[in-house]
């Protein structure tokens, strides 16, 4: 059953929204791209979109949900952080999610962000005692970091040119 194309513009609205959130941490972004293209996917019985075009949808959203850990980590790493460092990293970051989230309502994605420099910053301290080489890994993880939202949203923007593609197509 094809839906109707007021169905089709809600969708993509929603999933602007889901762009919107890759850049701005409060909605979130692949996740919501993908979560549209299932509602709409199963609304129509998977008509327009099928379950090949979904599977790529998925994929590819799995890999822009993924990014921010795999590419901030692979920046901490070719900055010279090594694995525990990173480690630290990630659990300080959980702890700022937390924090962020729940005590001081800034939210758990800045939360997440802030914990996770502060890990690898003070980890790098304790382990070299440079806090110039501290920055640096932590640079690097910022910069893996900044390139994972690159990649978020032209992820994103492909899920959804895939998307609005396979609905005109018919």
């Amino acid at each position: 059953m094809v839906l109707p194309l007021w169905a089709f513009w809600i969708a993509l609205a929603v999933m602007l929204v889901g762009l919107i959130g890759v850049i701005l941490p409060v909605v979130p972004g692949v996740i919501l791209i993908w979560l549209a293209v299932l509602v709409y996917a199963i609304a129509e019985n998977f008509a327009t979109i099928d379950p090949i075009t979904f599977a790529v949808i998925t994929l590819l959203g799995a890999a822009g949900a993924t990014s921010e850990l795999w590419m901030s980590q692979t920046g901490a790493r070719m900055a010279g952080a090594p694995l525990r460092s990173q480690l630290i990293g990630l659990a300080t970051g959980v702890v700022g999610a937390i924090i962020g989230g729940v005590f001081f309502g800034v939210g758990a994605v800045p939360g997440a962000l802030i914990g996770s420099l502060l890990g690898i910053f003070l980890a790098e301290c304790w382990r070299c005692s440079n806090w110039r080489e501290a920055l640096r890994s932590t640079g690097g993880w910022l910069l893996g970091w900044a390139l994972s939202t690159l990649i978020q949203f032209l992820i994103g923007a492909g899920m959804i040119a895939i998307f609005a593609w396979q609905v005109f197509r018919g």
